[in-house]
This record gives C-alpha cells, structure tokens and sequence, in this order.
C-alpha cells in the first residue's frame, strides 16, 4: 500500500496525521494504534474499543502544529470527557476539520523526535533528538546525511546531550538500541525511495516505561520535486595531477606595466625559479621582462602545456581555437568578469565552457588567484609568495585567504604540495581537487577554505572517500543560522544550513576549523607527527601557571591527563626538588638542567599510559637570553661579552639535541610530541626540520593552538578507528 496520495500540479502538500503514519509504518517505524471518527459518536466507540484513558486529535491535512490550536486533549477518561474535547476540537478547528483521531494514552516519561528533512545542496538529511514541545528552543539534535550506516547511526544517538535519557531513566528500562536504529534507518530508506517528500517530523517519538518507542504524533511534508541544476561533469584525477606539472607556460596577456596581473604571474613565476620553458605572449609583441614576446599563441614554435590569461574576459573565447590548434589542453584563467558578475557573465562563462569542453580544454577558474607547485618551483600566483615544498595542499575559492594561507606557510616553515585558487570553479570543482589529490601520493594532508559548492552530494562522497586515507582540513565561510525559512516541521526548522554542514563534516571525517589558522596549525601536526593513538595526554612545562592552563585545556577539548604512575614520580623524585608537582602535568619547577628535560621528557614519552607530550617553555628561550646578557652588559661593566655569546651557543645546542631527541622519540614510540615555544620574535616557526627524519618538530605560540591541533588530531584518529570496524 502507498500511503502518499497523488500528488497535482507543484504545490506543497501535508498528508493529514493518520496518512503519514500509515507511510512511516511502511517502513518499520512503530506508531501508535489509532482510529479515524468522523464525530463524536464514532470516537466514543472508537474510545471504547482502545480502552480509557484515550488522546482525542483534530484531523486534517491543514492542521498542523494541533497542541497550539487546541485540538489535541489528552487522559481522557470517559465517554463524557471524550464527547466535550470533540466538541472544542471542533469549534477551534473550524472549516479545516476533516475527523477526529482516536488514541490510546500512551505513558512514558520520556520524549523523542526524529526526523527528515532535505538539503537543497547535499540532499536528505536524517535528524534525531530531544523531543516535545520545547523541542526547538533546547536544540539537542543530531544528523547525518542520508543513506545512514549502523556506524552513522550510532554515532546519532551518542551525539546528543541528554544522553541520560536512552538509559534507565526513573524506574524505566532503557530505549531498545534496536528498535531506535530501526526508527533511523526507516527515515533513511523512506527518503532514498520517496523523493517527493521534502520534510518528515515526528514528535514525540515516547519513550514507554518498557523502553519501547511509539510515534505518537507525525508530520510528512510532500514538495515538488525540483530538477536538479546540470552539474559539472567530473575531471578524471590524473588530469588535476597533470594541470600542476606542466611543462612549458604560455603567459597570454604579459605586460610590462608593474602591479598588473599580466605582469606578477610573469615576475612571480620567473623569480620562483621555474625551471620549464616560459612564453609571454601579448599582441603588440616587443620584450617583457628581458624576453622577447610573441603576438598570439600560434605564432610559439615549440608545444606549450599550460596558457595562464590574463586577457579580458571578452577575448578569452577567441583563444580557445588558438590553444586547440598549438595542442594547449590546461588553462589557468585569471580574468575575472564571468559568472561572478551577474546574468550576463554567467552566458558568457557558459559559452567558453562549452568551447572549452568541445576543444578538449581543462580550464582552472575562471576568477582565480593562479596556481602554485613548489616542488616544480612553480609559483604562479599574483601574491609573491615561495612557501618551501611539503606535503599539504592549499584549494581556496578566496584569492585574498589564499595569498594569507600561503604567507603564513612560508615564514612558517611550513611545506606546501601544492595550491589552487579554485575561482569560479567553471570546470574544475572542489570534488575534483579532492579526487586528484587522493592519487598523489606526495599529498599528505588537504587544506581547504570553501564557501559554496558546485555539487554538495559529490563533495560529500568523495571527501567521506578520500578522509579515510588522509586528513582534510576544512575552513567554510559564509555560514549561516537563517535555516530554511518555508520549513513546516520542527526537523526543518531546526535544519540550519551550519548544523547541516557540521553534521556532513562528522560523517564524512572531515576536520572543520574555524579560523584560518587553524588551518595550518592541522597541517603543520599531521604533515609533521605521527597520529596519536588515544586521547592521554602527558604534559611537562618549565612553568606551573602554563600547566595548569593547558591542563583545563585538554578537559575542554575532550583530551584526558592520566595520573602518573609510580614508578614514574619515583625516578621523577630522583630528579627534581621535593616540591614539584607530583602529578601530570610535570611541572620542572624552573630547573635549567637540560639533562633533566632530556629525562623527563623521555620518560613520558615511552610512558604507556599517556597517547601524546604536550612540553611548555621548554625551547625558544634564545631571545630571553639576549635580553638577560644585554642587561646584564647594561648593568655591569665587568660583565664578559664572551659569557653572553656562550651561554647563547649553549642554549642554541641544547634546543638543537632537544628537538633531534624528540623527533627520535616519536619514531620509536609513535606519539606525537608537540611544544608551545617561548620564541615570539620574527625567527619564530611552527615546524623545525631535522634533515633526513621521518617526523619533524612543531611548536606553536600559545598552549591553546597546541591543544587545539592535538585534539583535532584524536578526533580524526577516533573516525579512522570507527570507520576501519568490518561491521560498519
């Protein structure tokens, strides 16, 4: 039996509240036993038959949201009361009564909702919380995108915060686990197969003594179903691989003129030192940049790779012919004037795309900032920027936090794969990107700041794909808590487009940060770490105050700090004065002994009790040296020059061996060990290399970013460690 009427025209539809549990029966969701009176004599049989005490219901497909209309009357106990609460239902219902539903009270403390609503770019999303009446205002919701797995499932269920409530509860059993997966995977199958229902919003979902679930109340929203937009057709990976090592780069639109675009990618590429052949071409000709320019593509002798233009976006179309004849299939488009600018833009983005597609064309933008390979020792970008070669690639689709990104890389130390100003995004998507880099084998880690997609369902599935062998970190700008406004349902309304997207992020393993640099403090600590193995944390700082700071930090960020044991603060004892700490974090009470730090530091990392070493204060303490010699040079003119320079070689040498320890330590134990460095000044850097090691050194400003990176880091290993499970 289906159990949607035929749906005319484009109008939204409500099935009436016996309808749409007839539907949601269908697919294995318990609800409640009712029947449907069409007046009081009937509901009193009705009422009769259930047994008292009965729920009486106004029924129709235009009354929603009842309890604040009052048609829903509840613990009625008698054919008398039953007769009165028809009558007021009737009278507040008015014209829109089509019945009256007829219900046993059920009882149970306890209330639930669960849910479905769909995304208008990732599709349907499956929704489950704290139900009632106040079930919008608490917010206790969880979601994921449908199809749900068992893995997805449970993690819904382990999400919220009242999560008292699904275990024995004041007398009454526990929620059956299975019957509430079922529920779940229902909604899941339900959307897959009715894409005509846009929302479903059932609450309560009680909870009976016996732990058993039964929908009480149920809303289905029927839509028009809206053709989806023509998506991109996907780029084959090798093709994104190919677009970042070309061999030889036309310039089409080089300038003279310093400050132009035609004229920075020129100058930025050549200072780089791109070893590949370079071609400017510009159609008065002469010399650019002690080159001699060529008057059109065609007039190139040699085979050219890749086109970068420059050119305005009213000439851009006459040069897809011109690559197609010279054998040019990639082109970073620069020019800006398409899609971005209105109706217009848009047709003519649409007609170079389709020549582009038809000449055998990748085009990368148009609107981009360019394109960087360090390992080829390209850079060819408009901000003048040579970040070291490494292992994280940088997709933006902002040229500004682009150029930010990789500046901050580059007085980092912080080695970059790879980037991309992904642009307009014409041809080449961000699924795409995701998809090249998951076939590099040089990438370690994806760095991405995205605020729209072409394809949100794509994205979806290839970054759940792709995270499962390397992390991808994502910043998203432009979020927003409007939601979307035409919902009918608490589930829509509660369906914020930032709730949506934090829940595809959790589902797909996707790392979501907030703040720019957070994207590079992740990729400093998976490019440069190995992934730690638990959530334990051992802390050792050269000051209590920052210890304790960071101790309540790792609370915060869900990270645990075992009690040492034993046998640890007993050699610890052999150490340090009687008065140190005692305790994780192991506070050196100021010693300046570098074997000590040496020892201690060994020690907690070979500690099976801790998964990560967080040390404080422990480097970057060269310029608070200068600043003590100096002072004491100021001080006392007796004071040797020779003493300051020694003790800065000393200092220098130990911070040296201390950094090559703790890189050897992390490839013997496989824990990551982190700082928070004491250097403020402009010879600051978050990642220190030690030639020929696995592993590096990573020391951020504050204890916070430190925290901040370790947590991120064990929630990512916690998803890989759930999602390699066989049964999921």
């Amino acid at each position: 039996m289906n159990a949607i009427p035929a749906q005319t025209g484009q109008a939204v539809n409500v099935l009436d509240e016996h309808q749409a549990k007839q539907l949601l029966k269908q697919y294995g969701i318990p609800v409640v036993q009712e029947s449907v009176a069409p007046g009081p004599d009937q509901a009193v049989r009705a009422a009769e038959r259930f047994g008292y005490p009965v729920v009486l219901k106004g029924l129709g497909t235009a009354l929603q949201h009842k309890t604040e209309k009052g048609l829903v009357h509840l613990h009625l106990y008698d054919a008398a009361a039953v007769r009165r609460a028809a009558e007021g239902i009737t009278e507040n219902a008015g014209g829109d009564l089509e019945g009256l539903l007829v219900q046993p009270q059920i009882t149970g403390q306890r209330e639930l909702m669960a849910g479905l609503v769909r995304d208008p770019q990732f599709g349907p999303v499956v929704l489950f919380g704290l139900g009632g009446t106040l079930t919008e205002a608490i917010g206790d919701m969880a979601m994921r995108l449908a199809p749900l797995s068992s893995f997805d499932i449970r993690r819904m269920t382990e999400e919220i915060h009242a999560q008292k409530l699904l275990g024995a509860f004041r007398g009454e059993r526990p929620v059956d686990a299975e019957q509430l997966q079922r529920v779940l995977a229902g909604l899941s199958r339900l959307a897959l197969e009715h894409p005509e229902v846009a929302e479903i919003d059932i609450n309560p979902l009680r909870v009976t003594p016996r732990g058993k679930l039964v929908a009480v109340d149920a809303l289905v929203v029927i839509g028009p179903q809206t053709s989806r937009p023509q998506l991109t057709p996907p780029v084959p990976p090798k093709e994104i691989g190919a677009l970042f090592y070309p061999g030889s780069i036309a310039f089409v639109g080089a300038s003279r003129q310093l400050g132009k675009w035609g004229n920075l990618l020129v100058s930025n590429t050549i200072s780089g030192g791109y070893k590949g052949k370079l071609y400017l071409v510009n159609p008065k000709g002469g010399r650019i940049a002690g080159r001699d320019a060529y008057r059109s593509l065609l007039e190139i002798d040699d085979p050219v790779d890749l086109a970068v233009v420059t050119v305005p976006a009213a000439k851009v179309l006459d040069l897809i012919p011109q690559c197609q004849a010279k054998g040019i299939r990639y082109m970073v488009l620069i020019t800006s004037g398409f899609s971005e600018t209105g109706s217009e833009g848009k047709e003519l983005e649409a007609d170079l795309i389709a020549a582009a597609h038809q000449a055998g064309i990748l085009i990368l933008g148009p609107n981009t900032m360019g394109i960087a390979n360090p390992h080829l020792s390209l850079y060819a970008t408009g901000a003048t920027v040579t970040p070291m070669p490494g292992n994280s690639v940088v997709v933006a689709q902002s040229g500004n936090m682009g150029s930010q990104l990789l500046m901050f890389a580059e007085q980092q130390g912080i080695g970059i794969r790879g980037f991309s100003g992904s642009g307009n995004e014409a041809m080449i998507t961000m699924s795409d990107y995701i998809e090249g880099f998951e076939v590099d084998d040089q990438t370690r880690t994806v760095l991405i700041y995205v605020e729209g997609f072409k394809d949100g369902r794509r994205f979806f599935e290839s970054a759940r794909r792709v995270s499962r062998q390397k992390p991808i970190v994502l910043l998203k700008g432009g979020q927003t808590k409007a939601g979307q406004k035409a919902a009918a349902s608490h589930s829509g309304a509660m369906s914020s487009d930032t709730r949506v997207f934090q829940a595809l992020c959790r589902q797909a393993g996707i790392v979501e940060v907030y703040r720019p640099m957070d994207l590079l403090d992740l990729a400093a600590a998976f490019d440069s770490l190995p992934l730690p193995r638990g959530p334990r944390v051992a802390i050792m700082t050269f000051g209590g105050g920052w210890g304790v700071v960071t101790a309540d930090l790792c609370q915060r960020q869900g990270l645990l700090l075992p009690d040492l044991d034993t046998d640890i603060r007993r050699r610890i004892d052999t150490l340090l004065p009687p008065f140190w700490s005692h305790a994780n974090p192991v506070d050196l009470v100021g010693d300046f002994n570098p074997a000590i730090s040496f020892q201690i530091l060994e020690m907690l990392a070979r500690w099976q009790g801790c998964d990560a070493v967080i040390h404080l204060g422990i480097v970057g303490r060269e310029p608070l040296i200068e600043r003590l010699s100096q002072a004491n040079l100021a001080a006392d003119p007796d004071f040797p020059p020779r003493m300051a320079k020694q003790v800065l070689e000393l200092v220098a040498a130990f911070e040296e061996q201390f950094l090559k320890r703790s890189v050897e330590l992390m490839v013997e134990t496989g824990k990551p060990i982190m700082g928070v460095s004491l250097r403020a000044d402009s010879r600051y850097k978050t990642v220190a290399n030690v030639p020929g090691a696995t592993y590096k050194g990573v020391f951020y400003p504050t204890p916070e970013r430190a925290v901040h990176a370790l947590a991120k880091m064990v929630s990512y290993w916690r998803f890989l460690e759930e999602t390699r499970t066989p049964a999921l």
